[in-house]
């Protein structure tokens, strides 16, 4: 039996197991909170073998988002299956460009990472990178956001984005992050292999990830308020690596 798709939403024990078995790209797994009856426990454990995010909640908010009929679980769809680094790399190769990936710490808003993938498509980008936990994946508002630009850009979802940072620059990236009190980003050279990392929309770049960034741009904010949206400050720098990569003056 085909799992039950509402929006992106695969609900009940049996959907969501037949869903994993079939390895359908999961974007999350939710369960009510302290449930472990019945076939709960062998649907976690698929979701950790897997890599899929376990999301416990409360039980009236499982009912709330799908309905009464979940049975103390629901999964939320993938629009579309994750890459890998490779892949992202294996683009680069094939456009005869060096690699430029975006890197997500943490985004949150299914919006703003729509809004990524769109610039990172148009600006020529190789593929986006968002961590599995804490961040938002690739939903169905992602995927209207980005205007069709996922079917583009592969998106990579790591465990841990710190040490995917180290392998970047094992592989021969420079990895600039985007925050207040950095360098003015107009005065640096963008056109070698680049890694652009994007804070969370309340919190900016975490300390650990901070810490992989080779270098720290900023943009002048000449107004009362101190930050711009994250996907605007995500286009402005990544169409300046566009414009120094197509030596436009």
């Amino acid at each position: 039996m085909q799992p039950t798709v509402e929006q992106d939403f695969i609900i009940g024990r049996n959907a969501v197991m037949e869903a994993l078995r079939s390895q359908r790209p999961l974007d999350s797994v939710w369960v009510a909170s302290g449930d472990r009856s019945g076939s709960i426990g062998p649907i976690l454990a698929k979701c950790r073998e897997a890599g899929i995010p376990i999301k416990e909640t409360d039980v009236r908010k499982l009912t709330a988002k799908c309905g009464p009929n979940h049975q103390g679980v629901m999964a939320i769809a993938a629009c579309k299956e994750y890459a890998t680094l490779d892949d992202l790399f294996a683009k680069a190769e094939e456009s005869g460009e060096a690699p430029f990936f975006i890197v997500c710490d943490e985004l949150e808003d299914a919006h703003n990472l729509g809004a990524v993938l769109r610039t990172a498509e148009a600006a020529g980008c190789h593929g986006v990178i968002i961590p599995k936990r804490h961040a938002v994946g690739l939903n169905s508002t992602v995927y209207k956001t980005s205007a069709g630009a996922v079917e583009y850009v592969p998106v990579v979802r790591v465990s841990n984005l710190t040490e995917t940072l180290k392998e970047l620059k094992k592989r021969g990236l420079w990895v600039y992050g985007l925050d207040m009190d950095g360098q003015p980003w107009c005065q640096t050279d963008l056109t070698g292999a680049v890694a652009l990392v994007l804070g969370s929309e309340g919190r900016g770049i975490s300390r650990l990830v901070r810490e992989q960034c080779d270098f720290v741009l900023s943009l002048p904010m000449r107004g009362n308020i101190n930050s711009l949206n994250a996907s605007v400050a995500c286009g402005i720098i990544a169409y300046e690596v566009a414009r120094q990569r197509l030596g436009i003056k």
